[in-house]
Order: C-alpha cells, then structure tokens, then sequence
C-alpha cells in the first residue's frame, strides 16, 4: 500500500489542490497519518463511519454510498471517482481531470448478461427484471448520478436482502449500474469503465468456471504491458454483441484512464522506470467546428 501510494500521489504532487479532493474508506481502525503512511495527500481523509467490509456482499456497496455522501458534502465536487488501493493512474493529473471534466456524462461500464442467473424473483417488487444489469464496480459519476446513489433508499436494502454471494450473487456488479437503469439514466452514460482490469479463469478444480482479477506483478508491469493497456480503444461485450468505442466530445480516446491490480513490486518497477508520461490534454476538448 505504501508504494503504490507514493505512485499516485507523484502523479497529483504539482496538481492544484482545489481541483481534487480524496475521501478513503478503510479497514476500521486504521488511520492515514505521518506514522502509516508518507503519502500526505492520504492523511486524516478516512472516514469516520467505515464500516466491516466483506468481499461480494452488500457492506462493499453500502461502503461505497458512505463515500459519495461524504464527497457530496463538498458542493465543490461535480465527478465522484471510485478506486481501490491496487489502482495505478495511466496518465498525469491533467489529462486524467481533462479528460473527465470534458465528459458530461458518467463512466459506468453495464450490460445485459443474459447468460447469468443471478437475478433473485423475490426482488421483483423493488428491482424489475427488465432493469437488471451487471457491470464493473470501478465507476465514475457526475454529481446527478452520485445522488441517485447516495439517496436511494428502496433498491440498496432489496440488495441486501437478496442479492447474496451464496446465490452467486455479487452485489457491487450489479447495483450502480441496476439502480441507473431504474432511473432511465442510461442515456447519460458512457457505458463502459475508466480503470483496466485484466481477468483470468481459475486454475483451482473446485473452480474453474470462475474469473479473477489477475494482480501485475514486477515482471507484469513493464512500458509495453502498461502501452498495451493505453492503447485499448474499444470493448466488446459479446453478451450484448455490442462494440464499444471510447470517445469524448466525438473525439476517439483511450478508453482507460487506471488499472488495476499491481502489486507492490509492480508499483516499485513503474516508479523507478516512470512509466507514465505526460499526454497533450487539448486531444479531448471540444473540436473545432
């Protein structure tokens, strides 16, 4: 964690602090401060309300909504960006905030897995089906959509009741991108994620129809695997048979602005390498008529 902090925090050390702000939601317990970390940036941001999370149940989804009502606080805060620990920046701060403010819309990769048997019938009357979608948990929201979230009241506890990982459910794939769906804001997204994750099948017997996120090692996080990852200019979602082009303001942009997950020795290598270079921002603001 401390290395991978160091990492961010070298692409945000000549960024206006005016143009961020950090909000960290972590093991309860833990506090950011000179003793933990030397990653400034990180100190006295947690919240004071975490919450025990656990890996594909509902708390993962409820730690996110207490994120965004303490973002929200700050009228100050128009994009909500979700990361985890793992993430590491593709690109310096000015073409990540360019980037995204040049955006009217939210980044929330969501689909229709009709091959899934996640949806639960006892959700019916709170989630119709017709609205269930499943999709990357790593989003990022404009102020509207961060309230939808942050306000709901009738979808998240429907999750929490039957949304579960016994039933092979996993909620945080399925709520931002379901409650969305409710609200008929489909049509303000761009329909994928900012932040690459590369999956792998598991090896394991008792579970080789299951897919994990793979973690970068050092020998993985080299200049041409992280230039493959920035050359990535479109997703395919083959449930949907649908390609996805990423584009801002109609120009055609990489489609991800992070990745994840790096290990430790991956976050040494791209800091003592300098991996990410600096990009000319004006490539997605409004073209010229």
């Amino acid at each position: 964690m401390y290395l991978r902090e160091t990492w961010k925090c070298e692409e945000y050390q000549n960024a206006d602090t005016a143009n961020y702000s950090i909000y960290i939601h972590s093991e309860l317990g833990f506090m950011f401060n000179e003793s933990t970390s030397r990653s400034y940036f990180f100190h006295d941001r947690q919240l004071k309300n975490s919450i025990k999370v656990g890996w594909g149940e509902a708390s993962m989804i409820e730690a996110e909504r207490l994120l965004l009502e303490e973002a929200l606080k700050d009228p100050a805060n128009i994009r909500f960006v979700l990361l985890s620990e793992s993430c590491i920046p593709l690109y310096n701060f000015s073409y990540i905030y360019t980037y995204l403010m040049a955006s009217p819309r939210s980044f929330v990769d969501s689909f229709l897995d009709k091959k899934e048997r996640r949806y639960n019938p006892n959700m019916a009357p709170y989630v119709p089906m017709s609205k269930w979608r499943k999709g990357s948990q790593w989003i990022t929201l404009i102020r509207k959509h961060a309230e939808v979230v942050a306000d709901d009241n009738i979808v998240f506890p429907a999750f929490k009741m039957f949304c579960e990982r016994s039933s092979n459910c996993i909620p945080d794939e399925h709520y931002v991108q379901t409650l969305l769906a409710m609200h008929d804001s489909e049509g303000e997204l761009e329909r994928r994620t900012i932040t690459y994750t590369e999956w792998s099948q598991s090896a394991t017997n008792m579970d080789k129809s299951s897919w994990h996120p793979m973690t970068f090692s050092y020998a993985d996080a080299g200049p041409e695997q992280i230039k493959r990852i920035k050359d990535i200019d479109n997703v395919y979602y083959d449930s949907e048979y649908r390609t996805e082009w990423c584009h801002n303001n109609s120009t055609q942009v990489p489609c991800f602005l992070f990745a994840r997950k790096f290990s430790q020795g991956a976050a040494m290598r791209l800091l003592s390498e300098g991996v990410v270079s600096r990009f000319d921002a004006s490539a997605i603001m409004d073209p010229t008529p």
